[in-house]
């Protein structure tokens, strides 16, 4: 069953809940809440190849986590938040739901609980 409540887009969490499934592109999105930084010092940490830290890059990218420009030979990145807002709502639309379930069933056990007394 699908709740029309929340609207966004299955396609774009898809691409959002996928790049975050990543520690190192999570890691990079960390280094970014910091400030702008350019590719080389976003994967300064990391001991992995150049071309690794540009499909991670173009990995957030497409999900729409990060922004880049470019400044001559400088690329240059910043963290995108509207699409980490999107992913919350999702996952507060379920904790909500769940924690209604959960306190139904706690209602329950604690009658239960009473009628046995």
């Amino acid at each position: 069953m699908v709740n029309n409540s929340i609207s966004h887009d299955s396609a774009q969490l898809n691409l959002i809940f996928s790049a975050l499934s990543d520690p190192t592109r999570r890691a990079m999105l960390l280094k970014l809440a910091d400030k702008e930084q350019s590719i080389a010092d976003l994967s300064s940490p990391f001991n992995i190849s150049k071309s690794a830290v540009t499909k991670h890059v173009k990995v957030l990218e497409k999900a729409g986590l990060l922004k880049r420009t470019i400044d001559g030979r400088t690329h240059h990145c910043r963290l995108a938040v509207d699409p980490l807002h999107a992913a919350s709502d999702w996952m507060a639309f379920y904790q909500k739901f769940w924690h209604t379930k959960l306190d139904a069933l706690d209602s329950y056990l604690l009658s239960s609980e009473k009628d046995k007394s």
